[in-house]
């Protein structure tokens, strides 16, 4: 082996170790980046999955306080219509009185919302023929017995109304249509009849 021989030797060998030693470190490096991105890749993987869980366990819950809210305002919808056909019958109830004592619940009726005692008395067609003149009679009769002057009239005119009247002095008149005093008499008497029905 000559000298050049030798040479060329060693730097081939010395070219193949440093070559061994570059790809050894290459592929260390190599290893460690994928380890490293590996790792960012599983962090990564975690956080968007405790995100997508925290996310779901939100919306789960903004769901099911919303279903409550709801529920709630579909039960207050069916107990506020329950309270409302409370009194449509409680209504009902006193349009179909036997015609006594209806002239008598009207009568004294009459009696109390009468200032001068001297008013016409409208009522709806119906009742004007039915008991009009009888319920004027007794509510005058009543309002002697108290010492006020019992000078009601039956009035000729009639008004759409369900049932009760409308008492007319002049320009000012005293609405005391049933319907009307149920639906007065409904924000203080509508919490006793919900505790009725759903206590």
């Amino acid at each position: 082996m000559t000298g050049i021989e030798k040479i060329t030797g060693r730097i081939e060998a010395d070219a193949r170790a440093e070559a061994a030693q570059i790809a050894a470190e290459a592929k260390e490096r190599c290893a460690a980046i994928r380890a490293e991105y590996e790792k960012k890749a599983e962090d990564a993987y975690w956080e968007t999955l405790r995100s997508g869980v925290k996310d779901a366990e939100d919306r789960a819950e903004r769901l099911g306080r919303l279903a409550g809210m709801e529920a709630k305002k579909s039960t207050l919808g069916l107990k506020q219509s329950m309270v409302g056909e409370a009194f449509d019958r409680a209504l009902n109830k006193i349009c179909d009185m036997p015609a006594g004592d209806y002239v008598s619940a009207m009568a004294k009726l009459a009696c109390k919302a009468a200032s001068t005692g001297s008013e016409a008395v409208a009522f709806n067609a119906k009742d004007r023929e039915r008991c009009g003149a009888e319920i004027v009679a007794a509510a005058n009769l009543l309002l002697q017995e108290q010492g006020k002057p019992g000078n009601l009239t039956l009035s000729n005119d009639t008004r759409p109304i369900r049932a009760g009247f409308v008492l007319q002095q002049g320009d000012v008149e005293v609405n005391c249509a049933l319907e009307t005093l149920a639906e007065l008499s409904r924000a203080d008497l509508a919490g006793q009849v919900a505790a009725v029905l759903f206590d």
